[in-house]
């Protein structure tokens, strides 16, 4: 769930709360509400699909955790988390050390993505396109 899409929802519940469990607004001023939120969102939804700029302005960018083996603790830092996030979602992924880690990355969703291999397959560029800090990862 992207950042509008979680204010959008916590918006929706409470101007239907609302709505529901007061006599002001009236049920006509709550549905206008309704349809004046999924008006803007989908504004925001059009925008960042055809601009860049807005686009950036909007989502935040994905960061580069881990590169290989080795734990880039300035960005865990930016992204607010510790080093035992870290690992926990390590052990989700089955990575079982730190050899077969390729990557991980902190998306703009909040999850945390681990690419591993048992082989020396590098990453496919694309995949970290628009990743910071994605150059420090070791070519092949």
């Amino acid at each position: 769930m992207s950042a509008p899409d979680f204010a959008m929802t916590i918006a929706t519940g409470s101007i239907l709360g609302a709505t529901i469990t007061q006599p002001s607004p009236t049920l006509l001023m709550g549905a206008l509400a309704l349809l004046s939120l999924f008006a803007i969102q989908w504004a925001i939804a059009f925008l960042r699909r055809r601009s860049e700029a807005f686009s950036q302005c909007i989502d935040n960018q994905p960061v580069l955790l881990m590169a290989g083996s080795t734990i880039l603790h300035e960005n865990l830092h930016q992204a607010n988390l510790t080093e035992n996030d870290l690992m926990g979602k390590l052990r989700e992924a089955n990575a079982c050390n730190f050899d077969q880690v390729l990557a991980v990355v902190f998306e703009t969703t909040g999850d945390i993505s681990v690419l591993h291999s048992t082989s020396d397959t590098p990453v496919d560029p694309r995949l970290l396109q628009n990743v910071r800090d994605a150059d420090r990862l070791s070519s092949p």
